[in-house]
């Protein structure tokens, strides 16, 4: 059974107080905090294994290597891939769509091309697809949402020309899950790719990449437990084979003359230079943590949670909540604004109180416009999260009103 309490144990962090207030941190969407299984991997690692993989044959070092690739087979099993070498290796999710959108569309792809996205991408998922399309003159497509937050499916018009379409599994503002196997299917019977940006899935819900049918999947670690810098690109391994490198330089080369360079097999093609052990060793650590939990598991708290907290935020008059009120398919974010408060304002208030919450535009300007808002606050939950802790929002938030009121 899940015992938040006993979880809350796990994380040294929300012992601290703010102001002499305990910390309620309501900002696991935008990075999680992490437990002392982690913290503790981590250090184990510098104090007695460090070493640069991959590059000596000394005990330390092939450690080093043994660890870095274990938590790469780790990653694997855990989204369900075919190969490890399916899993590279990045800084964040930003970076891996970058690696796409580099190492094969800008190449591959070219006038008529069509790439398709959605209005409620974060601007990792928009802003290398706009590059890609200033660069190649391939052309970009957006699917818009229902009222209630939801995909406008209706708008995935696909044909011949359509060569990618990258839609995020969960969004960071919305909380909407996305029906991404189906919306795999429709992609794959148009001979189309399909991208998925899991950065807000992977952490909270099993993932099984096989099942998805997903062609690429991108994530970051710091969202899931693990320490910031570290994150991953699963592609299926015939693309990744036929695509080209996106950095250049040590590690990811078989051979260098002075007149040229051959490249290494995939996935170490892609992780040029010394790779970021540390994280790895963080996600796989995190990564065993969530394990023990039980995603089923993760992902049930997460629900009764944010169930929770739409109740008791919706009992407030004056709070607009933008996406799903199903929880069935919303994620743990809960994206609102208090008619008459700045999100930042309230935000600061909030803080006032040991809440730490988030406010702006979330990464997601288009989205923004499309709600017709400059900004919105954003509580946002994981298996740390207390319905005592969305009490103690909903009563500063009350009380956020009346401090504007006078």
């Amino acid at each position: 059974m899940f015992d938040v309490e006993k979880v809350r144990e796990d994380f040294p962090i929300l012992k601290r107080k703010i102001d002499g207030k305990p910390l309620i941190f309501l900002d696991s969407a935008s990075t999680s905090q992490k437990p002392m299984r982690v913290i503790n991997a981590i250090k184990e690692y510098y104090e007695m294994y460090n070493a640069n993989p991959h590059r000596s044959l000394y005990k330390l070092c092939e450690e080093a290597t043994e660890m870095y690739e274990d938590a790469r087979k780790k990653v694997a099993k855990f989204i369900n891939a075919k190969h490890p070498e399916e899993i590279i290796f990045v800084r964040n999710t930003n970076e891996a769509m970058n690696l796409i959108a580099h190492s094969f569309a800008l190449p591959k792809l070219h006038n008529p091309s069509e790439i398709i996205l959605s209005v409620m991408e974060h601007h990792a998922n928009i802003v290398p697809w706009q590059y890609v399309r200033d660069n190649n003159g391939t052309s970009l497509k957006f699917i818009d949402i229902k009222n209630d937050g939801t995909l406008d499916l209706e708008q995935l018009n696909l044909n011949h020309n359509v060569k990618i379409v990258s839609l995020t599994h969960a969004s960071n503002v919305l909380g909407t899950i996305n029906p991404v196997k189906e919306i795999s299917k429709i992609i794959h019977e148009n001979g189309s790719l399909f991208v998925v940006d899991g950065a807000q899935s992977v952490p909270h819900m099993p993932i099984d990449v096989q099942d998805i049918g997903c062609d690429f999947l991108a994530f970051s670690g710091h969202k899931m437990l693990a320490p910031m810098n570290i994150g991953v690109l699963y592609g299926r391994k015939e693309l990744l084979e036929d695509m080209e490198p996106f950095m250049l330089g040590s590690d990811m080369i078989k051979e260098v003359t002075l007149e040229e360079a051959t490249w290494n097999d995939v996935p170490w093609k892609f992780e040029a230079g010394t790779p970021n052990v540390e994280g790895a060793v963080g996600l796989s650590a995190a990564i065993d943590y969530l394990n023990n939990l039980g995603m089923d598991n993760v992902r049930k708290h997460e629900k009764e949670i944010t169930s929770y907290a739409l109740e008791k935020l919706s009992g407030i008059d004056e709070a607009k909540i933008y996406g799903p009120t199903d929880t069935d398919i919303r994620g743990g974010v809960i994206s609102f604004n208090l008619s008459g408060i700045h999100s930042h304002d309230l935000a600061t208030i909030l803080d006032d109180f040991g809440i730490a919450i988030r406010s702006g535009h979330h990464c997601a300007m288009p989205l923004m416009k499309r709600l017709r808002i400059p900004a919105a606050a954003r509580a946002s939950f994981y298996v740390y999260t207390m319905k005592s802790e969305v009490d103690a929002l909903f009563n500063a938030l009350e009380k956020s009103k009346a401090v504007f009121s006078v």
